[in-house]
């Protein structure tokens, strides 16, 4: 047997033969892992596919970790759809490993982890099969389930605490009430439910976190769908028992190659799922819900929420109409800041007053927090008004309102009248999702557009040249509009549209920070899939004998 230095991702089913085999070698090997994220997807044809992070810091004096071996679910996987690097460096040979069957050895060359220094190792596995279990779920229908166990490493090689993230994203194609997640492991030290949500292409992904997790513990997730998912035939055996009850000679018992004990030993993806973008539906499913009816009498701004804007702009929506009510100045763009009328116009919506109140936080983090809140109160106060009232009607109602607002604007005879009428109805045609290019369309051949009489409050600029205008009195300091002797720009049609549309960009990037992260927060909290209660019995693929032989 050669001698090298490498992590070893033990297996149960292979730990008493490693560590009896290399006991000198095991010595070698001192390491601790700072954070691993696991990702586990079932696909569409019943396979499942793999994406792992993991940061893991070579402590001074211990070996050079230059291969690391990796346990394969089952026998099923497809050698071709593995790839991996090391700090974003390719790598070169993936081949089955020697000493973990089934598994693969990744060998790291030149960019090894030396005594002292950290590596992330990317490690992607496209296509494993035989994976599924059948579930004993007691349902109208059957269920399919997988139970999941990510990678830990001997105890003699890891020290120290891992922040350790497992997400289980399952079919598209439930209904919100189908799915069904498993309780982990006693020994998880993170919470035993997950955070649950839908993403972009309407699949269900269970999320657990725990920041003082053991990279050497053995935890278990798992989750069950309706069998219809995915083709009957993939779902290779019968539920089986769970991995904390049984024996390690039962385990021994059981080495067939269809085995689906799901074993994830390895070393995962490195940024690999946070750099996915997803677009997260934050409407609760009850709202699609049909009644009967239009909902009218909804602000522009809560019909931006029933059309599921993307939320930039319906916060953009918000500043713009408080700023036109004159219950606010912006003093920067960037960072964003305003000066706030003291007391606020009673004209102010009560999401309006929540927005200014959360821009009195000072420090950022908090203030992104409390404009989610806002955002999330919003989103439940149209939720309840739509009670009874038939969503696609009502959509369909605010849309022909935004196409009256345009042909209002496309009728007006001299860009002085189109101003004035672009100005009363901006609001509404903000829902249009196309809104920068009708705007430079409607624009662009009739002269310069005088922009809205309340623009000076959101542009510092024109405020600056707008000679006695800064020192007029009103409360808090702030003019009324037309005071100061301010006189609005003119802007030709397209330049107009563009500030407009970098306003939307300039609130993102100043307020939002990374717009995905945002929206997911507030989807978290408004359409997660359903709290599901703990399942004792566990699915497939946890542990046992469960083979297809």
């Amino acid at each position: 047997m050669r001698k090298r230095n490498s992590i070893i991702a033990l297996a149960v089913l292979i730990t008493l033969f490693f560590v009896q085999t290399l006991p000198g070698y095991a010595q070698s090997l001192s390491f601790e892992v700072t954070t691993q994220n696991v990702v586990l997807f079932v696909n569409p044809d019943g396979s499942i596919s793999l994406d792992y992070t993991i940061t893991f810091s070579n402590r001074p004096g211990a070996a050079v970790i230059d291969i690391v071996d990796i346990g394969m679910p089952n026998s099923n996987y497809s050698l071709n759809s593995i790839s991996a690097e090391i700090d974003g460096n390719p790598v070169d040979l993936i081949r089955p490993s020697e000493y973990v069957s089934p598994g693969i050895e990744i060998h790291l060359g030149a960019n090894a982890v030396q005594p002292g220094s950290q590596g992330s190792l990317h490690v992607y596995v496209g296509v494993v099969e035989r994976a599924l279990g059948k579930s004993t779920l007691e349902e109208a229908e059957e269920y399919a389930s997988i139970v999941f166990t990510p990678n830990y490493f001997d105890g003699d090689f890891v020290r120290g605490s891992t922040n350790m993230t497992v997400s289980l994203v399952l079919p598209a194609g439930m209904q919100p009430e189908e799915p069904r997640y498993h309780t982990p492991s006693n020994n998880w030290p993170g919470a035993e439910e997950p955070q649950s949500r839908f993403d972009d292409q309407g699949r269900v992904v269970y999320t657990w976190n725990a920041a003082d997790a053991s990279s050497s513990s053995v935890y278990e997730f798992g989750a069950s769908f309706p069998i219809r998912l995915v083709p009957a035939t993939v779902v290779v055996a019968t539920e089986t028992p769970n991995l904390r009850f049984v024996d390690f000679e039962s385990l021994l018992a059981c080495l067939c190659p269809a085995a689906f004990t799901i074993m994830i030993l390895g070393v995962p993806i490195l940024g690999a799922v946070s750099a996915r973008k997803r677009r997260l539906q934050y409407l609760p499913p009850k709202i699609a819900v049909e009644g009967h009816g239009i909902k009218r009498g909804l602000t522009a701004v809560e019909a931006g929420i029933l059309m599921e804007q993307p939320l930039d702009k319906i916060m953009t929506m918000v500043l713009f109409s408080i700023l036109k009510k004159g219950a606010a100045v912006v003093k920067t763009k960037e960072p964003l800041e305003l000066e706030i009328v003291n007391p606020v116009p009673e004209s102010l919506q009560t999401y309006e007053v929540s927005f200014l109140n959360a821009f009195k936080e000072k420090n950022a983090k908090a203030r992104q927090n409390k404009i989610q809140d806002v955002i999330v109160a919003l989103v439940k106060s149209v939720s309840e008004k739509m009670k009874g009232f038939s969503r696609k009607e009502s959509i369909e109602y605010y849309r022909s309102i935004m196409e009256k607002a345009w042909q209002q604007v496309i009728a007006a005879e001299t860009p002085e009248i189109k101003s004035d009428v672009y100005e009363q109805v901006m609001d509404w045609t903000l829902l249009d999702r196309g809104w920068e290019d009708r705007t430079r369309d409607a624009f662009e051949t009739t002269g310069p557009v005088r922009v809205p009489t309340w623009w000076w409050r959101y542009d510092p600029v024109i405020r600056s040249s707008g000679g006695g205008f800064a020192q007029a009195s009103a409360p808090s300091g702030i003019p009324a509009a037309g005071q100061g002797g301010l006189t609005l720009p003119k802007l030709p049609g397209s330049d107009f549209a563009a500030s407009m549309a970098k306003g939307v960009q300039d609130f993102s990037s100043s307020v939002v920070g990374n717009l995905t992260s945002f929206t997911e927060g507030i989807t978290n909290k408004t359409n997660p899939p359903p709290k599901t209660s703990s399942y004792s019995g566990r699915g497939s693929g946890g542990g046992g004998c469960a083979c297809a032989c």
